[in-house]
């Protein structure tokens, strides 16, 4: 999932960014309103992390205007305890009080993506593969296989069109923040992981295209 993280503190920033990426996340980092909406104009986000008092406005009129021209984007604030309620009125899905452990923050971005089915189906049953995708979980042949977070990222944008392409470019932007170095054979290598792990039978190379996941 592409998450937007608009903090200006630049210690919670990065400690942030780093955490939430390690989950497998690609992490968009803008430090002002201003930069935010340069980034939302480009790129659709699954979720938005939202800090409060910015250099250059408020966060909570941020979350507003979005609101205002129906953009139904999930947020979760991060926020000072007397501004919580506020917030939620304003529109945010949940929110977190300054200093959070982030080992909650991870929670709260997976109960958040639950509820809004931001992750694809929970539970695929294929032959010998059941894919839990909610909870992170992977087996074969009964037997539990681990997945490295940017294999998860790889596998939820192919679990998210079934049936249909995923393109090298929709699977990209869904691993890298913007500014991240790519090799040219990054997909392609963790694809190549992905059907060591699931089965090569399950993922067709659509030559030009891009990728397809195979559910029958």
């Amino acid at each position: 999932m592409r998450i937007l993280l608009i903090e200006d503190d630049k210690a919670i920033g990065g400690a942030v960014r780093e955490h939430v990426a390690a989950g497998g996340h690609a992490v968009d980092w803008a430090e002002t309103l201003s930069t935010a909406r340069d980034c939302a104009a480009g790129v659709p986000y699954g979720l938005i992390l939202l800090d409060i008092r910015l250099p250059d406005g408020n966060g909570i009129d941020y979350l507003r205007e979005m609101r205002k021209r129906l953009d139904s984007t999930p947020v979760i604030i991060l926020t000072a305890h007397d501004l919580m309620i506020e917030g939620l009125n304003a529109g945010a899905d949940d929110y977190l009080v300054k200093p959070f452990d982030l080992g909650e923050l991870s929670a709260r971005i997976h109960a958040v993506a639950r509820r809004y089915r931001l992750f694809p189906e929970s539970i695929f049953s294929v032959g010998d593969l059941s894919i839990q995708s909610a909870e992170r979980r992977l087996y074969r042949d009964g037997q539990l296989v681990p997945l490295t977070p940017r294999e998860w990222a790889v596998l939820d944008c192919l679990l998210s069109r079934p049936g249909a392409i995923a393109t090298k470019a929709q699977i990209e932007n869904a691993l890298y923040s913007f500014g991240s170095e790519i090799a040219s054979n990054a997909v392609e290598v963790y694809v190549s992981r992905l059907r060591k792990s699931i089965g090569a039978e399950h993922i067709a190379t659509e030559r030009g295209f891009g990728y397809r996941v195979v559910l029958p």
